[in-house]
């Protein structure tokens, strides 16, 4: 019987030294397949910073069959290769009228569904700007079956939300949609007439993500403006979330708060606190790591769409403040929170004439919440304006907004743990 049982412990030692080693060698094999992992997302971050070296204009050619003028043009415009074809990229391109000195620029991108839009060049063209409006997902102005068609010099369209992460780098959209918009940049500034060292970005909801990656490669702008889309969104309790919870390309590639403490320009984070696609308190996380000075607007009932950025006063106001050599016109300086009481200091180069308290005492994600105006106090000193109110009880997250005529400024977003 002791032999017996010495036998089996013998083999039993025997089985655990195999399924030790066995266990060691798949151990080391899991080690090595991260460190390649790593490697490679290293040698992507490495290529998406190459994208910055596109600072050559690129060549450019009107497109035909569109309504074109001297002051406003449809175009086409060569981009990078994709799957071993040549790019070109579809833009409304114009100059104000009556250019006697060099005037300044925006770049301005579009959000799924949208295009290059044509009116939005002449929104700011209006304003004495040049402007550049590109289709980043391969597409005209021009609608076919409910769609905008696609041209035959197409790159990639949006998969989703990221889901082409697995596909070589050179082929992924973000990739393409990025160096869309810094050729952009480039080919504007080469124009006669354009004052290159006063280029500004512009991105609504997808082209606001599109804006937020750029602005942290590209540092040649002069200012920009992300209107509702962000980065930090793999952590969203929505289906950003849900998409991107698990996709290591975005977490290590395209998050745009990898590169988010490299953006020494001043932004507009231009939102309101309804919007149901990118939550407020990822918002706020890019607009807290930027290293520039930042502003922030979060217009309640704005909307979510092309139009109302487009309409909405602030992105003109913020440019114009900026190329003014002012600075961005209102900024939060101070914020506290005693007890219930709020009291947040602004610095203003305009008059503020009313201040409220935004405020929610819901959780989960901020665009599902329901949001309540109430009552604040203004006063000034010297040049700083401060505003004081009270936080209803059971408070989850609050700002303060202020207006100057039709002009919405607002505090940092805070959430109260």
């Amino acid at each position: 019987m002791k032999r017996i049982v010495i036998l089996c412990l013998g083999l039993f030692l025997m089985t655990c030294s195999v399924n030790s080693k066995d266990r060691l060698v798949k151990h080391d094999e899991e080690l090595s397949l991260i460190e390649t992992r790593q490697t490679d997302f290293e040698a992507q971050r490495t290529k998406v910073a190459a994208l910055a070296d596109l600072s050559s204009a690129p060549e450019m050619f009107r497109a035909e069959g569109f309504d074109s003028t001297d002051q406003l043009a449809a175009i086409y415009y060569d981009a990078l290769d994709w799957k071993g074809k040549p790019t070109k990229v579809f833009a409304w391109i114009g100059m104000p009228q009556n250019v006697t000195e060099d005037v300044p620029a925006m770049v301005l991108v579009h959000g799924g569904g949208g295009t290059a839009f044509k009116d939005w060049v002449k929104e700011w063209t209006r304003r004495g700007y040049a402007a550049i409006s590109i289709a980043v997902e391969g597409q005209t102005d021009q609608r076919r079956d409910k769609r905008w068609e696609r041209h035959e010099w197409a790159g990639p369209e949006r998969n989703g939300i990221y889901r082409d992460s697995d596909e070589p780098l050179e082929d992924q959209w973000m990739y393409h949609a990025v160096a869309d918009t810094i050729l952009a940049s480039s080919l504007i500034r080469s124009v006669k007439g354009v004052d290159p060292e006063r280029v500004g970005l512009m991105g609504i909801s997808w082209g606001g993500v599109i804006t937020s990656t750029v602005i942290g490669i590209d540092n040649r702008f002069v200012f920009a403006i992300p209107s509702y889309g962000c980065g930090d969104l793999a952590e969203a309790a929505n289906q950003y979330g849900r998409a991107l919870s698990e996709n290591e390309t975005y977490h290590e590639v395209w998050d745009p708060m990898l590169r988010m403490h490299k953006v020494a320009m001043p932004t507009l984070w231009l939102s309101w606190p309804e919007d149901q696609h990118f939550p407020m308190n990822h918002f706020a996380a890019c607009y807290g790591r930027v290293s520039g000075e930042h502003m922030v607007a979060l217009v309640p009932e704005m909307g979510h769409g092309h139009r109302a950025p487009q309409r909405r006063p602030e992105g003109y106001a913020f440019a114009e403040s900026l190329l003014d050599g002012v600075g961005p016109w209102c900024v939060e300086k101070e914020v506290s929170l005693q007890a219930d009481l709020v009291k947040v200091s602004f610095s203003s180069t305009k008059t503020l004439e009313s201040a409220v308290l935004v405020s929610t005492t819901d959780t989960g994600v901020t665009g599902q919440r329901t949001w309540v105006e109430s009552g604040a106090t203004i006063s000034k000193t010297d040049t700083k304006w401060t505003v004081t109110a009270t936080l209803p009880k059971g408070s989850t997250a609050w700002f303060i907004n202020v207006k100057s005529n039709d002009l919405v400024a607002s505090s940092n977003y805070q959430q109260i743990k």
